[in-house]
């Protein structure tokens, strides 16, 4: 067996467009998905991860470049002749026909036997826990239902590899969330990679082994959730998967893994952990998370005085939200520059001095391993 389950190698793909033009949907994408692994292609419309995924499953030739599934190389070899199958967001159920027939419509075109049939369609309708409703008509069953007889549709051929386009789209939130983890359970019950694509971050890191993040076409990072959350390579990973505080700064000293950068809008200098290779002088953004700033009563006196001064910022609260698991505070630091920080509400209490109010003045510590210093882009 092969490594990998499936590799693109250098792959672009390049449509005409309607006014005799061209445009790169995909922009020289190298990747390596391992068997059993559930990996996510996740980004904005238009960045290229549903054009992959076609390309995977055979509907789209690459321009260049090559697919590999299991160390062959795919060239121009149709869908039918490749070990995968697809799941679509519109799950692409046949109306007419009851649950069983759905299933079954694969294997009954490979004129596999009767019994077998019966069989390995009651197998896969149990493993998608929709046993005893293989008489109903599609119509009959819930959204999350109809999405677990696609599922069973195409496990039911026994792929290599499922691939997965955003097939929990059109489910409302809390449905998808249960859909998330079951989809998750499956996966690891049945051994089968999946490769998932998804324009919603919570459900890549939700699901995912590992998540490629793409945009205009190429991959900007892959790796597990908690890396590209904890350690985004640059500013826009950073943006795009959670909610981050950016302040743009100069790189002014270098020591190791740390970069000390000037905020020149503050007139103050922050160091970071450096993301990358940087020079003195570059234009960079320090990045940290909401919930990783701290927050302290602005009690007066010189900044300097405080221990690890280096990362601390005046500013004044503007506003509050309590939700519940934590208060989320907006704060002006100067200059038209606002910080968006969660304070997680350990402590169960009504006391009204026990949270910030508007117009609070504020001390903000910027903990050096929580702030990323990050290459724009």
């Amino acid at each position: 067996m092969n490594e990998f389950a499936v590799e693109m190698r250098d792959v672009i793909k390049i449509f005409p467009t309607p006014e005799g033009g061209e445009v790169t949907a995909v922009n020289q994408v190298t990747l390596r998905i391992r068997h059993g692994e559930f990996f996510s292609m996740l980004g904005p419309s238009g960045c290229g991860k549903t054009t992959s995924l076609r390309m995977m499953a055979g509907f789209e030739w690459p321009t260049k470049g090559e697919i590999y599934i299991d160390g062959k190389a795919m060239g121009r070899t149709p869908p039918y002749l490749r070990t995968v199958n697809t799941v679509f967001q519109s799950y692409a159920l046949f109306q007419h026909m009851s649950v069983f027939q759905n299933v079954a419509f694969g294997l009954e075109m490979e004129h596999v036997t009767k019994d077998n049939i019966k069989r390995r369609v009651g197998e896969a309708l149990e493993m998608v826990k929709l046993s005893g409703m293989g008489r109903r008509k599609p119509k009959q069953l819930s959204g999350g239902q109809q999405q677990r007889v696609a599922l069973a549709r195409a496990l039911i051929k026994r792929p290599a590899v499922l691939l997965l386009d955003e097939p929990l789209g059109s489910l409302d939130l809390k449905l998808r969330k249960e859909m998330q983890l079951e989809l998750k359970a499956l996966q690891k019950e049945v051994g089968i990679t999946f490769v998932y694509v998804t324009h919603d971050q919570e459900e890549a890191l939700t699901m995912s082994d590992r998540i490629a993040v793409m945009s205009q076409g190429k991959v900007l990072q892959v790796g597990t959730p908690v890396e590209i959350y904890e350690r985004p390579n640059c500013r826009f990973v950073a943006d795009f998967i959670g909610e981050t505080n950016f302040l743009n700064g100069i790189v002014k000293k270098i020591e190791r893994d740390l970069v000390t950068i000037e905020l020149p809008a503050l007139s103050q200098e922050i160091t970071g952990v450096g993301q990358g290779s940087f020079t003195v002088g570059q234009e960079v953004s320090a990045s940290i998370r909401p919930e990783k700033v701290r927050l302290a009563d602005d009690k007066g006196g010189d900044l300097a005085k405080h221990e690890g001064s280096n990362n601390l910022l005046r500013g004044r609260v503007v506003t509050t939200a309590y939700v519940g698991s934590n208060t989320r505070i907006i704060v002006d630091i100067g200059h038209n520059m606002r910080m968006d920080i969660w304070e997680q509400n350990h402590v169960s209490t009504l006391d009204p001095e026990a949270y910030y109010t508007a117009d609070d003045k504020v001390r903000i510590s910027l903990p050096f391993e929580n702030t990323l210093i990050l290459p724009e882009g």
